[in-house]
């Protein structure tokens, strides 16, 4: 029932943009082709897999806020999908995950070489399509992307290596890895319809803060209880990963708890008593209350911020989109 709620919730929310995300459907088929059977056959297998389309909406509900939707616009938004569908190829790669939304990954069916080819073709296509349409200061803003998204990935996997992440690096990281792409995605539509670098730099900045309320909301996901995202908890732990739940609590610990606590995460064959007992003192020691208030403080500065453009549908639904990605379920 709750789920049905949030997707029923989320099409309300792509209202405005409706039409343009059914003919995108079709544009990103189109654009992401490939003549190599194989490639093809992994290029169907993602998008008949695809999921909530978040990142082409922010695309077109930024571009539909400032102006008319245009070639440009799903120019645009099919860059962006692809980059983003890239990088999930190659994460899971990275963190040697065989599931994705409830369904095999592409390495877990074709092996990392495959999956690794495969996230760069779909790279290349994004760029190539950009180049092509001589979208040249959209490329850039891309380009930018990609390079943040590749530094954040390398910061990520340094600092879980050592274990040193503070939170001031954890922000670093997530800003680069994650809310770089939907503060792009804001840019990008925006650039699609009007050419004021003060308004498109703004559009940015709110995706960034946007972002990074969708990424905490993420790592909240790994302390909480079983079932309500329909995947086992405690994966960024058997990962090593230190997010902001973890960083709190061992912010707030004595130093010969905080030592023990590390070396729980250290260990590469985690036991499941040993997970589930650093998720409980996570739980009770705030660190799921003090990530959600940080989360609501971002989605709350950049809906402010959106507030200050005139009153629109697509404004109201950029809006909704901000509560709705701190609410999610899954």
């Amino acid at each position: 029932m709750g789920f049905l709620y949030v997707m029923s919730k989320l099409d309300q929310i792509k209202r405005p943009v409706a039409e343009e995300l059914k003919q995108f459907e079709n544009f990103f088929r189109e654009a992401s082709h490939s003549d190599v059977s194989i490639l093809n056959t992994m290029v169907n297998y993602l998008v008949r897999r695809k999921g909530k389309q978040i990142r082409p909406l922010f695309v077109f509900l930024s571009a539909k806020m400032h102006g008319e939707i245009n070639r440009s616009t799903f120019l645009a938004a099919t860059s962006i999908e692809l980059l983003h569908s890239a990088t999930l190829v190659h994460d899971d790669v990275i963190d040697e995950s065989y599931e994705r939304r409830n369904a095999f990954s592409v390495n877990a069916l074709w092996k990392n070489k495959y999956a690794v080819l495969m996230g760069d073709f779909l790279l290349s296509k994004g760029l190539l399509i950009a180049t092509k349409e001589k979208e040249y200061e959209t490329l850039d803003i891309i380009s930018r992307a990609v390079k943040e998204t590749i530094e954040g990935e390398m910061l990520q996997s340094e600092r879980s290596r050592k274990l040193d992440i503070t939170e001031e690096s954890y922000f670093d990281i997530i800003s680069k890895k994650t809310a770089s792409l939907i503060g792009t995605s804001l840019a990008v539509g925006t650039h699609s319809v009007v050419k004021n670098d003060l308004i498109i730099e703004e559009m940015r900045e709110i995706g960034v803060l946007a972002g990074l309320a969708f990424q905490i909301r993420d790592d909240i996901f790994d302390y909480e209880e079983k079932g309500i995202v329909g995947k086992p908890i405690g994966n960024d732990i058997k990962e090593q990963k230190i997010t902001l739940p973890l960083i709190h609590l061992l912010n707030h610990s004595e130093k010969k708890e905080r030592k023990r606590i590390i070396n729980i995460v250290k260990k590469k064959n985690h036991h499941k008593r040993e997970v589930e007992e650093l998720i409980t003192l996570v739980r009770n020691g705030g660190g799921l209350e003090y990530a959600s208030e940080q989360m609501n403080q971002y989605c709350n500065e950049a809906i402010q911020r959106l507030m200050v453009f005139p009153e629109s549908e697509a404004r109201d639904a950029l809006c909704a989109l901000f509560r709705y990605i701190i609410s999610r379920k899954r």
